[in-house]
C-alpha cells in the first residue's frame, strides 16, 4: 500500500479549500475558508487578491495539520482554480495593481461589443473556441491595461498577468514562476487552440503586450517546489488545472462523448471530444480538456453563471432559507412550482444564449405563490439551465450519452439531482467523492510526479455512489421545458446596451 498522500488546493469563487487525499483517493482531511465578495457597481464583481492568497494558505496549512500526516509523505500538490478571474501584479513586489476582476463581472461588456462591431467575433471563435463575452479574461486584462500608466509598465516587463492558478503559483512556489497551464490559458480569448500558444493577432487586437503573459505548461507537470516556510519542507507543485477540467479528469471522463456537470457557484458542463476540437453550432464553447505530455485533449463546454449562487441568493439576499440544505426540504414541501419560473440571469445568460443584457426574472406568480414555490423554482432553474447545455452538446456531437456524471457542492441536493435526471431523461450518477475538482487536481499532481503510470491508473479510485433514474413522463417533461423557455425569452435583453 502506497502511504504517500496528495494535496489539492481548490481555489473557488467564494472560498478556498485544501483537501488531503490518500493514494487510493480517500479524503483524509479538508478545510475551507470563505472570503468576501465585492460588488462595486451593479454587474461588477471583485475579490481582494490578498483574500484569495491568505485564505488558500490558511486552508492548506489547516488541512495538513488536521490530517495528521507527516509532511514527508506528501508526494505532490495540485492547484485547481476559478477560471477567467483576472489579476495583474507587480513583478518586484507581488502587489496587484487592482482588485481581482472575477469571472462573473460584466464591466467589460462594452469592450466585447467593440470587438464584435469590428468583426472580430469569427476570428476569435476560430482560434480560441470561445465567443466574445465579458466572461473571459482577455477583455478584463484589456480593461486593466487601459488604466493610467499600466500598459507602459506591462510593456517594460514590470507586471505579470495571470488567472488565479498563475497568481497562486507565483506566490507559493520557490523562484516565483510566472506560469499557467493550457486549460487556463484556453479561457483567456488570447490562446490559440491549434498552435497551443498565445496568438499574436489576438494580442494585437486587444493591445496586450506579450511581456505580461505567463508561460503555458502542461496540465500535469512539475512547476517547482512549494516554498519551504509554508509547510516546513519543499513539496513538488505538479499540476495546474482550471476547476472544470480538473473535475472532468476526476470523473474519469476519458472517452469521447462522456459528459459531466459540476454544480458549484455556477454550473459547468463538459463533454470530452477527443483529440480534435469540435466547433459548436449551438452556442457552446470549444475548450481544452487537459494537455498531458504535450498532447491536447479537447472538450465542449457550456456554463451556467448562477448555479449554487442562486441558492446563496435565496439565503443571503431574500432570506427565504437559512441554510442551503433547507432549500431541498422546502422544494419537496410542495408538489410543483404552481406555474412559477425563475430565470436567474443576474449577471446575464451564458451558453447557449450568450445574452450579456438579460437579467434575473421571476414569472408566473399569483396571489397563492409562496416561499416554497419560489425556492423550488430556483432549484428547478439550475436543472433547466443545465438541460439547455446538454441539449446543445447532443446536437453538436450527434449522439446521446448513456448517463451524466455530476459533482460539486450543490449536487448533494437530492431533489435537484432527481429533477435533473427527470428533465434530461437519462440517469444522473453522483460519485462517492463529490469534490471531484479537488480529486482531479490531486490525481493530476500524482501523474505529474510519476506516482501513477497513466491517467487510467490514477482514476481507478473514482467510485459511483448514487444513480438518479428519470421518472418524469415525456409529456410532462415537454410541458415543463416549454414553460421554462417562455420564461427565458422574457429575461433576455432587459438591459439596454
Amino acid at each position: 500500500m502506497d502511504n504517500r498522500v496528495l494535496v489539492a488546493l481548490d481555489q473557488g469563487t467564494t472560498s478556498s479549500r485544501a483537501i488531503v487525499f490518500s493514494s487510493d483517493g480517500q479524503v483524509m482531511a479538508s478545510h475551507a475558508v470563505e472570503f468576501k465578495q465585492h460588488y462595486p457597481q451593479p454587474g461588477w464583481v471583485e475579490h481582494a487578491p490578498e483574500d484569495i492568497l491568505d485564505s488558500q494558505m490558511t486552508a492548506l496549512q489547516t488541512a495538513v495539520k488536521v490530517s495528521g500526516v507527516d509532511i514527508g509523505r506528501i508526494a505532490a500538490i495540485g492547484i485547481t482554480n476559478q477560471r477567467e478571474t483576472t489579476l495583474l501584479w507587480e513583478k518586484d513586489t507581488g502587489r496587484c495593481v487592482h482588485p481581482a476582476i472575477v469571472w462573473q463581472c460584466r464591466r467589460t461588456a462594452p469592450l466585447v461589443q467593440r470587438l464584435k462591431d469590428r468583426g472580430y467575433g469569427e476570428v476569435i471563435r476560430e482560434k480560441t473556441g470561445l465567443v466574445p463575452d465579458a466572461y473571459f479574461s482577455g477583455t478584463k486584462l484589456q480593461y486593466l491595461l487601459d488604466l493610467p500608466g499600466i500598459r507602459d509598465r506591462a510593456r517594460r516587463g514590470e507586471l505579470c498577468f495571470g488567472t488565479v492558478d498563475s497568481f497562486l503559483a507565483w506566490h507559493l512556489v520557490e523562484g516565483r514562476p510566472h506560469v499557467t497551464d493550457a486549460t487556463n490559458a484556453g479561457r483567456t480569448l488570447l490562446f490559440n487552440l491549434h498552435t497551443q500558444d498565445w496568438d499574436p493577432e489576438l494580442l494585437e487586437m486587444m493591445d496586450i503586450p506579450r511581456e505580461v503573459l505567463p508561460r503555458v505548461m502542461d496540465t500535469a507537470q512539475v512547476i517547482g517546489q512549494l516554498r519551504t516556510e509554508i509547510l516546513g519542507r519543499p513539496i513538488p507543485v505538479a499540476a495546474l488545472a482550471g476547476d472544470q477540467h480538473a473535475s472532468l479528469f476526476g470523473q474519469a471522463c476519458f472517452a469521447p462523448g462522456m459528459v459531466k456537470n459540476t454544480y458549484g457557484t455556477g454550473c459547468f458542463m463538459l463533454m470530452n471530444t477527443g483529440e480534435e476540437p469540435i466547433q459548436s453550432r449551438n452556442g457552446l464553447l470549444t475548450t481544452m480538456a487537459w494537455r498531458l505530455a504535450g498532447k491536447p485533449t479537447y472538450a465542449l463546454e457550456g456554463s451556467v453563471f448562477m448555479g449554487g449562487a442562486t441558492i446563496q441568493w435565496l439565503r443571503d439576499e431574500l432570506g427565504l432559507i437559512q441554510t442551503a440544505a433547507q432549500s431541498e426540504q422546502l422544494a419537496q414541501s410542495v408538489n410543483d412550482t404552481a406555474g412559477v419560473f425563475l430565470v436567474p440571469a443576474f449577471t446575464g445568460l451564458g451558453a447557449p444564449y450568450w445574452d450579456m443584457y438579460s437579467r434575473g426574472t421571476l414569472v408566473g406568480m399569483t396571489r397563492g405563490t409562496g416561499r416554497a414555490h419560489i425556492v423550488r423554482a430556483a432549484l428547478e432553474a439550475i436543472a433547466y439551465q443545465s438541460h439547455d447545455l446538454y441539449s446543445a452538446m447532443v446536437a453538436d456531437c450527434g449522439h446521446t450519452p448513456s448517463q451524466m456524471q455530476v459533482d460539486g457542492g450543490a449536487s448533494v441536493n437530492g431533489f435537484m439531482m432527481q429533477f435533473q435526471a427527470d428533465i434530461l431523461g437519462i440517469p444522473v450518477v453522483r460519485p462517492v467523492v463529490l469534490e471531484t475538482t479537488a480529486l482531479g487536481a490531486a490525481l493530476l499532481a500524482g501523474l505529474g510526479v510519476g506516482m501513477y503510470g497513466s491517467k487510467e491508473e490514477a482514476v481507478r479510485m473514482v467510485r459511483p455512489d448514487l444513480t438518479f433514474h428519470p421518472r418524469m413522463e415525456a409529456r410532462h417533461r415537454e410541458l415543463a421545458l416549454y414553460g421554462w423557455h417562455r420564461a427565458v425569452e422574457r429575461a433576455k435583453g432587459w438591459v439596454e446596451p
